[in-house]
C-alpha cells in the first residue's frame, strides 16, 4: 500500500512539474511573473518642435469695457434730402421711378501746385490743411505725362485732391454752406454758368483761409482749390434744381427755406 500511494504521487508531480515538493518553496523559474502595470502615457507638451507654447489657440476674445458705442446720427443735409428734396424733384419733373431722382454722388476738392516738386513744404502743409477741411487723407497728384514748356516731367507731384463720399460728403457740403460760402471775400453769390454739361458743378476757390478748419497763424501758403460736386441727374438744369434744393447760394437767388 505504501508503494502504492508513493508511485501515485510521483506521478502527480510529473504532470505538475511547476508544483515543488511538500516542505520546499517553488523556484523562481518554476512561478509565472505577474503583469506589471503598464506606463502612464507622457503628457503632450505645448512646446513641439517649431510652435512655441500656447500657439495655435484662439485666445477668448476680450469683452469691452464700458457702454457699448451707438452708431453716430446720420447727417442732417442727408436727411434733408431724402425728406424733403427728393419727393419735390420727384413731383417738379415727373419721375416716377425713385431711381431716376437726382442725387449728390462725390465731391471732389483738389489742389494745384505747380512748385510742388521744388517745394515739398508747402506740398506737405497742403495736404495736412486739406485733410483737416474734410477729415479725410488726401492723396498727392502726379503728371500723366511731360510738358517741356513747364518743365514738367511724368510723374512729378502737382497737387493734391481727396474724394469724399456718403455722410462725409453731405457733412463737409453742410459747412461748406453755413460757414464757409459766407465767410468768402465781396460774395455776391455762385455763378450758374459753372456746370459741365453732364450735371457736374465746379467751385473755384480763391483761398483757404474762408475753412474754419485752418489756422491762420500756422499756413505757410496761401493757395486756392478747385472743388467739384458730381451728380447722377446727368443734364445741368436737373443739377441746378438738386443743388439748389440742397441750400447752394446761387447768384441772384435767395436762399432755400
Amino acid at each position: 500500500m505504501a508503494d502504492t500511494k508513493e508511485k501515485e504521487s510521483k506521478q502527480a508531480r510529473q504532470a505538475d512539474p511547476g508544483e515543488a515538493p511538500e516542505g520546499q518553496e517553488p523556484k523562481a523559474a518554476d512561478v509565472a511573473p505577474a503583469e506589471a502595470p503598464a506606463a502612464p502615457k507622457p503628457k503632450q507638451k505645448d512646446k513641439q518642435k517649431g510652435k512655441k507654447p500656447g500657439e495655435g489657440k484662439r485666445a477668448a476674445p476680450a469683452e469691452p469695457e464700458g457702454p457699448p458705442v451707438e452708431p453716430a446720427p446720420p447727417p442732417r443735409l442727408h436727411e434733408y434730402y431724402e425728406q424733403r428734396v427728393r419727393p419735390k424733384l420727384a413731383q417738379q419733373f415727373g419721375l416716377a421711378n425713385p431711381h431716376e431722382i437726382p442725387k449728390l454722388v462725390k465731391i471732389v476738392l483738389n489742389v494745384g501746385m505747380g512748385d510742388a516738386s521744388k517745394n515739398p513744404k508747402a506740398l506737405e502743409a497742403a495736404v495736412a490743411e486739406l485733410a483737416a477741411i474734410t477729415g479725410q487723407q488726401p492723396v498727392v497728384t502726379r503728371a500723366k505725362k511731360a510738358i517741356a514748356n513747364f518743365n514738367l516731367r511724368e510723374g512729378m507731384p502737382v497737387g493734391c485732391s481727396v474724394t469724399l463720399r456718403a455722410a462725409r460728403m453731405f457733412e463737409f457740403l453742410d459747412r461748406f454752406i453755413t460757414i464757409a460760402v459766407p465767410r468768402m471775400r465781396d460774395f455776391r453769390g455762385l455763378p450758374t454758368d459753372s456746370f459741365d454739361g453732364r450735371g457736374n458743378y465746379t467751385i473755384g476757390i480763391k483761398e483757404q483761409m474762408i475753412f474754419p478748419e485752418i489756422d491762420y497763424d500756422k499756413v505757410e501758403k496761401i493757395h486756392g482749390m478747385d472743388i467739384t460736386l458730381v451728380t447722377s441727374a446727368g443734364r445741368d438744369d436737373t443739377a441746378l434744381a438738386l443743388l439748389r434744393e440742397l441750400g447752394m447760394p446761387f447768384r441772384g437767388e435767395a436762399p432755400v427755406a
